[in-house]
């Protein structure tokens, strides 16, 4: 059980699926439906913090360096294509529905890049971004769960 909390909790974290990965793998492991969405909550949350200081702490040391400078301008000209419109328009509103959408290339990271982007004021955006990934588990967790009754009915 304890195995199966830390690769939810793995998962959550990682770029590659977060919670909308660790919570379905969860409750396919009979880990109970409340534990999977606090996990992976916990998990996908932790992604603003680590990834702002991220993107702070290596944007100071690389930016010299032409490689990394046209990767942040790839990845910035992408979120601001993905998000931009509804960010500007709505802020704080429209981050968190973009972050709650639970379809790739929408969640935290891109919620991270876009709230840097666009200068959210970082404690608004944690909110934000903790209230998309909150609504999103949510959904992410009752579409599994009820998905795994009706799979276990036939």
């Amino acid at each position: 059980m304890l195995e199966t909390l830390i690769h939810t909790f793995l998962l959550s974290l990682s770029p590659f699926g977060e919670a909308r990965a660790g919570i379905p793998y969860a409750i396919l492991n009979n880990v109970h439906l409340i534990w999977a969405i606090l996990i992976g909550i916990i998990g996908n949350t932790l992604v603003f913090p680590l990834f702002m200081w991220m993107i702070d702490t290596f944007s100071k040391k690389f930016w010299p360096f032409r490689a990394y400078k046209r990767g942040v301008v790839y990845f910035s000209k992408r979120a601001k294509k993905i998000v931009g419109g509804n960010v500007q328009r709505y802020g704080f509103w429209g981050l968190m529905v973009f972050v709650m959408i639970p379809l790739p290339g929408t969640g935290a990271y891109m919620g991270t890049i876009a709230a840097n982007i666009f200068k959210i004021e970082r404690k608004r955006a944690f909110l934000a971004i903790s209230l998309g990934v909150l609504i999103s588990s949510v959904f992410v967790g009752a579409g599994s769960y009820l998905g795994m009754l009706g799979w276990e009915k036939l």
